[in-house]
Parts: structure tokens; sequence; C-alpha cells
């Protein structure tokens, strides 16, 4: 499990997050909702020991991030960043295959893993192109596989960090991708995802945390937290909230 214990980040004498305690579950998806600039994606870099904490702790199964080989934190650890620097023309299941590298499972099984990532990504059909040919969102869906096919399986000792995993994607494959986290989630996994969309969080997610400048305003179930006052305080939006009326997950309508 990978837990967060009253993190403090800091740019210079800037603060740029602060008091976030969370623990990430097996088998759940918490989603990350906050205006731009809360502190989501710091959040996020804290959790993976790419920010260095000011104070705090970020631990995984109760060591800390520092302890772990780099190895084999990559087995457990997964990060889907909200953009990549490739920019080399290797085929999709190449990039894909970048996943495997913390492992030792041999060239076949390898590519079965690419196939099954690819498949759960909804990007079996991107195979054999250039990742330089393809459209920010397809090469979005080949990352999602890259990170999937790192912990694949899945179980409850993975856990996977995404990064506004829709934000380049169409209305289909927004939720393709997230029912793919979702999936994923069923086995086993820990999932942290960041999203804009707060009726993709309603649908998705089992817990959400409200980030608003850098501080922690609310987590708990959807219910708790995508209510109409916490959301214009931290949006400055006026919403109803109302019932999803075939699934009942909260339903927000921008006023």
């Amino acid at each position: 499990m990978l837990t967060a214990e009253s993190l403090l980040v800091k740019r210079g004498t800037q603060t740029v997050l602060q008091g976030v305690s969370l623990a990430l579950r097996p088998g759940e998806v918490l989603g990350v909702l906050g205006p731009n600039g809360a502190g989501k994606s710091t959040l996020l870099g804290a959790l993976n020991g790419d920010l260095p904490l000011s104070a705090g702790a970020a631990s995984l199964d109760g060591r800390p991030l520092s302890a772990w080989r780099g190895t084999d934190r990559a087995r457990r650890l997964a990060v889907l960043p909200q953009s990549s620097t490739l920019n080399f023309a290797f085929t999709v299941e190449a990039v894909v295959g970048f996943g495997r590298l913390p492992h030792d499972s041999g060239r076949q099984r390898d590519g079965e893993i690419v196939a099954a990532a690819l498949e759960a990504a909804d990007a079996a059909h991107l195979a054999g192109r250039s990742y330089l040919a393809l459209s920010g969102g397809e090469r979005q869906r080949v990352h999602l596989a890259r990170v999937l096919a790192q912990l694949w399986p899945g179980g409850a000792e993975q856990v996977l960090l995404l990064d506004e995993p829709t934000s380049a994607l169409d209305p289909l494959h927004q939720h393709t991708t997230l029912h793919a986290v979702r999936e994923f989630a069923n086995r086993g996994a820990a999932v942290l995802v960041i999203l804009h969309d707060l009726n993709l969080a309603a649908r998705y997610c089992d817990r959400l945390l409200l980030l608003h400048q850098g501080r922690p305003q609310l987590q708990g179930t959807p219910d708790e937290v995508l209510r109409a006052e916490p959301l214009r305080a931290v949006f400055g939006l006026d919403v109803l909230v109302q019932r999803h009326p075939e699934r009942g997950h909260p339903l927000i309508i921008a006023r």
C-alpha cells in the first residue's frame, strides 16, 4: 500500500502542497480533483518520489520510497505523466514494451503482455504503427498500455498513478480509458487518478480528494465530496447536484 503522511512540498520559499495524508487501498480508485494550480501534479510527484519533501513522508508497504531499489519499485509502482517527451519513431509495441524493462519475464511472455495491455487500453488496432504517426489521443492510450504492461496483470501489491489520462481524449475514449483503469483496480491494484471532469470522477472513482491552493479540502466518497457548497468554494462554480438516473452516482450540472 502507498501511503502519505502530512506531505509538505516547497519550491524555494513558496509552499505548493501542505497537509496531505492519504492511503491508496488495493482494489480502489482514488480520484484527485481541484482547479489548475491546486497541487494535483505536485502530489503525484511527491507520491512517486520525483519531488523532494520538506516534511512528511511517502512510503510503499511501510518503507520510504527512497529505500526501494529502482527496479523493485518499478515492479510495484507505475506512473503515467500528463505528457511524454518521447520523440523517436518506435513502433507502438516497442513503446508499450518499455513497461516490461523492470521484469525478466522473457521475450515471448513480454509480447503476450504487450498485446494484452494494448487490448485493455483499447489500442490494439494501433499495433505496428509508428508512435510519431499517432494523434495525441492515440499516444495517450499507448502510454496507458505501457504503464498497464509495467504492472501486468495487476494485483494487491501494485500501485498505478495517473495524471490526467483523459485530457487529450474524445468522450468515447475518456470512458474506455477510465473503464480500463477501473478494471485494473478490480484486479486488486490501488489506483490514483487526477481528473478535471467531475462527472467522470463520480462514475469511476471509489473515493475523491479535493485540493485547493495546495491543501486538502475534502476526502471521501463521491457523495461526500461532490456537493454544491464545496464545489463552489473550490472551483467558483455554481452547480446542481442530482442523481444519475441509471447508475445513481452524483451528476454535476453547471447552472
